[in-house]
């Protein structure tokens, strides 16, 4: 396994000629590897030397990135005892998933990963990109103030039930088969409140059940196939057997 990993490549090496500026591109690994929970809360960053070595960089740029890094709350500096990731980060486990699916799809469509994540970035800076849809309009009722509380109610149901199905569109292999669904309607209606939290319910589980069988595809997939192991795992595993 070490003389395996040790036959990796430096996952820290730094591209000088990349139009991101080195000390940027370092920032971005470090963040990620944070953000995704492989460097997990408490867990203790190389020293200055030790990763400007690794990433071909000056000790300065690494103090540099450090400092960035504990700004924005993401690491602490212990005085004799070196840097840290700072607790309470919450890791978004399923982000490298997404990303890396994401890059599989550009790749299979001639796209670079450069121009997938310019062009990513640019839509989510635009004014709106990541609104939710407006909620359906109400029929005209009556303005009783107990149809208006309804009308509330099934406008966070509807809420609640986009953000589910948002949250399952980024576990399209996990997505369970055999878990009940709403019942269909043979027309179109105005969903009431108790058909809405049946829709919300079924949401729930079917995404509770997809999360569980990512997870243990993920650890399977870690046992079975350590050869196949993504980007950022690549990453700590090289990172372990060199400290």
């Amino acid at each position: 396994m070490a003389q395996s990993a040790a036959r990796e490549p430096n996952p820290f090496s730094i591209d000088p000629s990349d139009e991101l500026p080195v000390g940027l591109q370092l920032t971005w690994r470090l963040r990620a590897l944070i953000a995704t929970g492989r460097l997990a809360s408490g867990e203790r960053l190389p020293s200055f030397r030790r990763l400007a070595d690794w990433a071909g960089v000056n000790v300065n740029t690494v103090r540099a990135v450090y400092a960035g890094l504990e700004q924005e709350g993401l690491v602490v500096s212990r005085q004799g005892q070196g840097t840290f990731v700072a607790s309470g980060i919450e890791a978004a486990t399923q982000l490298e998933e997404i990303a890396t699916d994401a890059l599989r799809r550009a790749h299979e469509a001639g796209i670079s990963p450069r121009e997938l994540a310019i062009v990513a970035s640019a839509c989510a800076s635009m004014p709106g990109a990541l609104d939710e849809a407006p909620a359906e309009p109400p029929p005209d009722v009556p303005d009783f103030a107990g149809e208006s509380e309804a009308i509330e109610v099934r406008r966070e149901l509807r809420r609640q039930i986009a953000r589910l199905e948002a949250e399952l569109a980024a576990y399209p292999r996990d997505l369970p088969r055999d878990l009940p669904t709403a019942p269909p309607r043979a027309s179109a209606h105005v969903a009431g409140v108790e058909e809405l939290e049946q829709t919300r319910d079924t949401l729930i589980a079917q995404l509770s059940e997809a999360q569980r069988a990512a997870e243990q595809r993920a650890r399977q997939a870690g046992r079975e196939r350590v050869q196949e192991a993504s980007p950022l795992e690549r990453a700590m595993t090289w990172w372990r057997h060199k400290l």
